[in-house]
């Protein structure tokens, strides 16, 4: 069975490395009934920093093939993924089609996908913060819509797919990312000594992170954390995404205050740097399920949270870009008591294996 894994954003190519990695093991164990993978890389992150170190570091096979789409406003970058990613479709077949979380790679794959009928699994679907304006919840609503095997991570996620009318083809697997984590976190300890680089003590700095496209391209949101950052009561480690960059133009190196530029981060590196952060301040996803794997408090940057358990358990606060909300949160994070139970809230690091099951079994 030929499965084209299709990622484009660095999310992407850690949780494609850990099911890579279970499928490895699956044809080891089946070598006349073995999957056939194949990775496609869209080129929605193409910096190296963003791309080439994460398949270096993870060891994930390069891409068969890469589109090298680059940059650009939602349509524009969407539609040139849809029209290289139909060609290819059409030229060799997968039985099924592997996507991941809720990109612009996402969407186009989901909807070449769908318009050649070839079968979509959707890894993270069910995923929902009930926010349209966010370009992410587009994204997923629509893979999800499009898709045959829906994977998802939480309890939470199967009950979003079912308030939508989504039943078939559901199946709760657990969440890669805390595979990865689990499998992970060891060998960065040993590899990657980010703290040594930069001069810092753990627990002495906050950990932020700003890419998100509503907080990124509105500048009044953006100032808006920016000034909580300058008045930060500790040093902030801000690895800067492009596009932040990008709309901070040069100013982007002198934010001032205790904020410490650095570039975006090898994955081994984000790891050791968020488990010895006093707290972790973003706007991504996959980084406060870290946090909370690390027993470190995390405030979002967002309206609303699609890992609603985070908040729910009392790890993860959601402060928005009201200035006041962060002030508050981070002041939260500081004297927050760590010891407070972390339950078991994405399955037991077997989350690849199930899927690589599923994705065999699968009726295409």
């Amino acid at each position: 069975m030929k499965v084209w894994t299709i990622v484009g954003a660095r999310p992407q190519f850690v949780k494609a490395a850990v099911v890579s990695r279970a499928v490895a093991a699956y044809n080891a164990g089946n070598p006349s009934h073995p999957l056939v993978e194949k990775i496609v890389h869209t080129g929605q992150h193409y910096d190296d920093n963003m791309s080439q170190v994460f398949f270096d570091e993870l060891r994930i096979p390069p891409p068969a093939i890469n589109l090298e789409v680059g940059s650009g406003l939602h349509g524009q970058q969407t539609g040139r993924m849809l029209q290289r990613l139909e060609q290819v479709l059409m030229e060799d077949r997968p039985d099924q089609v592997l996507i991941y979380g809720d990109t612009n790679s996402t969407l186009a794959a989901a909807l070449a996908a769908a318009k050649l009928h070839i079968p979509i699994a959707h890894v993270e679907a069910g995923l929902r913060a009930y926010n349209r304006r966010i370009p992410e919840e587009i994204n997923r609503v629509v893979a999800d819509v499009l898709s045959a095997l829906l994977l998802c991570p939480t309890e939470t996620s199967v009950t979003n797919l079912a308030k939508e009318g989504i039943t078939r083809g559901v199946h709760l697997v657990g969440d890669v990312m805390y595979d990865s984590v689990l499998y992970n976190a060891a060998l960065a300890q040993e590899s990657a000594h980010p703290l040594e680089r930069f001069g810092l003590e753990p627990g002495a700095y906050y950990l932020a992170t700003v890419h998100r496209a509503n907080n990124t391209d509105d500048l009044t949101r953006l100032e808006a954390i920016l000034e909580e950052f300058r008045r930060s009561p500790r040093p902030i480690i801000l690895p800067l995404h492009p596009r932040t960059r990008k709309t901070l133009g040069s100013a982007g190196k002198r934010i001032g205050g205790p904020v410490q530029i650095i570039e975006p981060m090898p994955y081994f590196d984000m790891l050791i740097l968020e488990k010895s952060a006093r707290a972790i301040i973003t706007d991504s996803g996959g980084v406060q399920k870290e946090a909370f794997w690390f027993g470190v408090p995390c405030v979002t940057l967002c309206d609303e949270t699609e890992w609603v358990e985070l908040v729910e358990v009392g790890w993860n606060r959601v402060a928005g870009t009201d200035r006041r909300a962060i002030a508050e949160a981070i002041n939260w994070a500081e004297t927050m008591d760590r010891s407070r139970p972390r339950p078991s809230l994405y399955g037991d690091g077997h989350a690849a294996e199930r899927i690589v099951r599923i994705l065999a079994e699968a009726d295409v």
